[in-house]
C-alpha cells in the first residue's frame, strides 16, 4: 500500500465526527478511491462500494427520493445482508454523476445508522449547481498527488532519515553531505515521476521511466477527455489553454499571457475557463499580490497569475523529448525553471497555501509568498547554481514596513543562513506547512461587568 497521509486525515475523522460524512475531492487519478477503498475494507465489518461512473444504474437509487427512509430501502434492497446497522461504511464513489446525493447525504447522516463517504473527480465545477450544499452534515477535504514526502516514503526511505532532516530544517543545520546527495538525486526523481499514484507504482514496479511516461501520457489524455465531456458548446477555451501551460511557464515571466490565445481577448472572456481548470483540480493557478503583507488576498490581482499543472511529472511528460533523462543527468540546456517551480507549487497547495508570487516594476518578482504566524513568508526557487543572486528577494526583505522576519531560498545547496534568509535544499518543501488551528482553540471574554 501506498502511504497516503489522507489515510490518517480519514481515520481522525471518523474517531471525532461521527455525526458528519466525509467528501474527498481532487482531480482525477490522484488515488481518492483507492485510500477509501483501504480504509473502509480495513475498519468496518461491512464495506459498500457504489461507482456511479463503473456502475451507472446506481444513479437511479436516488431517483425521485423524499427522505433517508426512501434511500435506506433501496440500498438495502440492493445490497441486502451487508446493511449492518453501526457497522457499516457506505462509500459513493465519483458523485459528481450523482450530484443530487450530495443534497440528500444530510438526511442519512441525521437517520445515523450507517457512517458514510464520499469521492469524485470534477466536484469543483459540480457544486456551484447544487442547489443545497448540507452545510454541518458534510466535511470536505481535498487530495492532491503525492507530495514529496509520501513519494520518499514509498522509495523506502526510512522514518529515521525524515525526522534527521526534519530537525535539520528545525535547527537551520546543514544536512549531512551523503544524506543531502541522495535526497537531491531522489528530488530530482521526483520531477520526473510525479505523484499520479499509478506513476508512482509503476516506476516501483518497473524503474522505467519511458513506461512511467506512457502512464502519463494516458492520464493527460483522460484530463482532455474530461474538458472534452465539459465543453460540449465550444464556450470555453479549455484545451487550449491547458495545452498552453508547459510553453507558458517555460517563458521569461512564467506568467499566462491571453494574446497566445487570442491578441484581442480580454480576460473575462477566458476567466470561466481558468476557473473551471482550477476548480477541476487539473491546473493551479498562484496570482499576484502587490505587497507582501497578510492577509495577502488584500492584495490579490485575479487577472494576473501563472497557471501550473496540478503533477510536476505530468508537466515533463507534456514537455516530453526525452526531457525525463536530461532532468537526472542535469544537462544545462534544459530551463530546469519551470520543472521545479511547478513542483514547489504543487508542495505549496497539497500543505494547504493558496498559491501567491510578488511583482513589483520597482523591485522584481519573488516565485511564492506564503504566510505563516501572521506574517508573510517570501520564497524564491533556484534551479542553477547562482542561487545566492536574488535580487527581488533581498529588496523586499530590506522594506522595513512590510516586516518580514524570513525568506527562503530553495535549491540544489544545503542549508546556510545569511542574516534573514535561508537557503536550504529543494527537498525542505516537504516541512514547509500551513499551520492549522488547534482543534481546541477556546477563546472566551470576560462579559461580567456587561451582565447587569
Amino acid at each position: 500500500m501506498l502511504y497516503r497521509k489522507m489515510y490518517e486525515r480519514i481515520e481522525r475523522f471518523y474517531e471525532e465526527q461521527s455525526n458528519k460524512a466525509m467528501m474527498i475531492t481532487g482531480a482525477r487519478q490522484v488515488g481518492k478511491s483507492y485510500i477509501v477503498d483501504k480504509y473502509g475494507e480495513g475498519n468496518f465489518e461491512s464495506y459498500i462500494k457504489i461507482d456511479f461512473i463503473d456502475t451507472p444504474g446506481y444513479v437511479s437509487l436516488f431517483d425521485g427520493v423524499k427522505s433517508s427512509d426512501d434511500i435506506l430501502v433501496r440500498l438495502s434492497a440492493e445490497f441486502g445482508d451487508k446493511m449492518k446497522p453501526g457497522k457499516t461504511l457506505i462509500f459513493f464513489d465519483e458523485v459528481q454523476e450523482c450530484p443530487e446525493l450530495i443534497t440528500q447525504i444530510k438526511y442519512l447522516v441525521q437517520e445515523g445508522s450507517y457512517s458514510y463517504i464520499l469521492s469524485g473527480s470534477l466536484l469543483g465545477t459540480v457544486m456551484r449547481d447544487i442547489r443545497s450544499v448540507p452545510v454541518g452534515y458534510l466535511s470536505i477535504a481535498r487530495m492532491y498527488p503525492m507530495d514529496f514526502e509520501e513519494f520518499i516514503i514509498a522509495n523506502g526511505v526510512g522514518e529515521n532519515v525524515i525526522s534527521s532532516l526534519k530537525e535539520s530544517f528545525e535547527s537551520l543545520a546543514p544536512v549531512d553531505s551523503y544524506i543531502h546527495e541522495k535526497m537531491t538525486e531522489l528530488f530530482r526523481l521526483y520531477l520526473i515521476v510525479g505523484g499520479m499514484p499509478a506513476s508512482v507504482r509503476t516506476y516501483l514496479e518497473t524503474k522505467n521511466l519511458s513506461t512511467v511516461a506512457g502512464i502519463q501520457t494516458e492520464i493527460l489524455n483522460l484530463y482532455r477527455e474530461d474538458i472534452a465531456k465539459y465543453d460540449k458548446e465550444d464556450k470555453l477555451y479549455l484545451q487550449e489553454i491547458f495545452d498552453l501551460i508547459p510553453s507558458e511557464l517555460n517563458s521569461k515571466n512564467k506568467r499566462f499571457i491571453l494574446k497566445n490565445l487570442n491578441q484581442y481577448t480580454k480576460f473575462s472572456k477566458f476567466e470561466n475557463s481558468f476557473i473551471w481548470l482550477r476548480d477541476a483540480g487539473v491546473a493551479l493557478p498562484a496570482y499576484v499580490a502587490d505587497e507582501p503583507v497578510v492577509p495577502l488576498i488584500f492584495s490579490k490581482s485575479s487577472n494576473l497569475f501563472k497557471l501550473f499543472i496540478n503533477d510536476v511529472g505530468l508537466l515533463a511528460a507534456m514537455y516530453g523529448n526525452g526531457i525525463q533523462l536530461k532532468l537526472l543527468k542535469g544537462e544545462a540546456e534544459i530551463n530546469y525553471g519551470a520543472v521545479y517551480e511547478n513542483a514547489a507549487a504543487q508542495e505549496l497547495a497539497a500543505h494547504g497555501y493558496p498559491l501567491y508570487y510578488y511583482n513589483n516594476k520597482k523591485r522584481g518578482e519573488v516565485d511564492f509568498l506564503t504566510e505563516d504566524n501572521g506574517t508573510a513568508v517570501p520564497v524564491e526557487i533556484k534551479s542553477g547554481k547562482d542561487y545566492y543572486r536574488h535580487a527581488a528577494l533581498d529588496n523586499i526583505m530590506d522594506v522595513e514596513e512590510y516586516g518580514l522576519k524570513r525568506g527562503y531560498v530553495l535549491c540544489n545547496g544545503n542549508i546556510e543562513v545569511n542574516r534573514n534568509i535561508v537557503t536550504m535544499p529543494m527537498y525542505m518543501l516537504m516541512f514547509i506547512q500551513k499551520r492549522q488551528l488547534q482543534d481546541d482553540a477556546i477563546y472566551e471574554i470576560d462579559i461580567s461587568g456587561l451582565t447587569d
